[in-house]
């Protein structure tokens, strides 16, 4: 097995890193390389995977819901809501003004 050459060089992190207006240090900038290139062989390895017999699919685990019926039942009586209300007016609740006086 021959040498493989880097998916990303020095001066394209250097570049990237330019645009992004970060100063990088000459250790950093070999750091960031060797991390972006694993990243970019990662996905490489991703993007070489056969998945022409996979289902799409929205998410990984089978989801269902949770969610209780929507049955219809009765609500609270309005003298009872009223009852709790801070301040009433009219048979309303009374707020103060938003806007103006």
């Amino acid at each position: 097995m021959g040498v493989v050459a880097p998916r990303i060089t020095s001066d394209a992190v250097a570049y990237v890193a330019g645009l992004a207006r970060l100063e990088l240090t000459g250790e950093e900038l070999e750091r960031f390389t060797v991390q972006l290139a694993a990243v970019l062989d990662h996905a490489a390895d991703v993007e070489a995977l056969d998945v022409g017999d996979v289902e799409p699919t929205a998410h990984p685990l089978a989801l269902v819901n949770v969610l209780r019926d929507d049955v219809p039942r009765a609500g609270l009586e309005r003298d009872e809501v009223l009852a709790a209300a801070p301040s009433v007016e009219d048979d309303r609740f009374r707020v103060p003004p938003v806007l103006g006086t």
